[in-house]
């Protein structure tokens, strides 16, 4: 156990000049340190201890639940439009960064419910967090027990995670066989960069190691293979799919009105490479009412 601090004792600049002036050799001057105490806690203040340190460990996980309650329950609506922009306007942070948050606390609570009882230690801030997005709900608990062996009874840090799950990854990831133009279904598996997106079809335009680039109707994002599911399209029916992605592509903008964009996030979702006659005609009648030069062929 360490020795207890000590304390100088406190000595006037007088009072130690003249011990010096009259002894015979400086050098030999002794002063008195006089050792200070400290307290031991006690058991309330263990307890207040405990609690605040839990709290402090605790608050990126009740910040991304707070913004997951509120975005749900469409608080933000009687002074903004989305939920983007109430997150920047009122805390001052971007749509990711909401985001990151809000994933963060569902892997907590996962964390929480299934990690073993011998594991103390849990995340304490989002960026420790981050990694295990990549990994299952039902691989993560694993990892993060891994993660704090590794870190050996410390918070493990960003940099310690990243290596666990880069580990895991590279073990149980699998080759991606995705290829260039084939339509797949996007699954959100509690990934919050894909909300809002579960079930939307797209078109395939980079394959990666372990991702794949897709086209949708409203834009392109990177996903692991992992948030894939091949439609098993034949290649004249990508080609249709294809087709309806231009289209879209061409009319869709945020400044849409809602209807507008409902509409278009609907042929966005079909289960089939084709268009009703009825869908047909109303996203003709879009294309016209906006000015959309029709250079595309219709699909049958």
């Amino acid at each position: 156990m360490n020795s207890p601090p000590r304390k100088r004792k406190a000595t006037s600049a007088s009072s130690i000049n003249s011990d010096i002036s009259h002894s015979e050799d400086p050098a030999s001057v002794t002063i008195d340190v006089a050792a200070v105490e400290v307290p031991e806690l006690t058991e309330q203040e263990q307890s207040d201890r405990l609690l605040l340190e839990r709290k402090v460990e605790r608050a990126f996980f009740e910040a991304g639940k707070a913004l997951a309650e509120l975005r749900d329950r469409r608080l933000y609506r009687s002074t903004h439009g989305t939920f983007e922009e109430y997150c920047r306007d009122r805390f001052g942070q971007s749509r990711r960064q909401s985001y990151y948050l809000m994933e963060a606390a569902v892997i907590f609570d996962n964390l929480v419910e299934k990690c073993e009882r011998n594991v103390h230690i849990l995340p304490t801030n989002e960026w420790q967090v981050r990694p295990l997005t990549k990994l299952d709900p039902d691989i993560q608990p694993e990892a993060w027990q891994q993660v704090v062996e590794s870190a050996k009874g410390k918070v493990p840090s960003h940099r310690i995670v990243k290596d666990v799950v880069q580990k895991i990854m590279e073990r149980t990831q699998v080759p991606n066989t995705y290829q260039l133009g084939e339509v797949c279904q996007i699954l959100v598996k509690d990934n919050p960069e894909l909300r809002g997106m579960g079930g939307c079809w797209a078109i395939v335009s980079h394959v990666g190691e372990f991702s794949c680039t897709v086209k949708t109707w409203n834009g392109e994002v990177t996903v692991g293979v992992q948030h894939l599911k091949s439609c098993e399209y034949l290649p004249s029916e990508c080609e249709q799919v294809g087709a309806l992605c231009d289209r879209i592509s061409q009319i869709y903008s945020d400044s849409l009105e809602e209807t507008v964009k409902n509409l278009l996030q609907s042929l966005g979702k079909l289960n089939r490479p084709y268009l009703t006659a009825v869908e047909e005609k109303l996203l003709s009648l879009i294309e016209g009412e906006y000015g959309i030069i029709d250079e595309i062929p219709r699909n049958s």
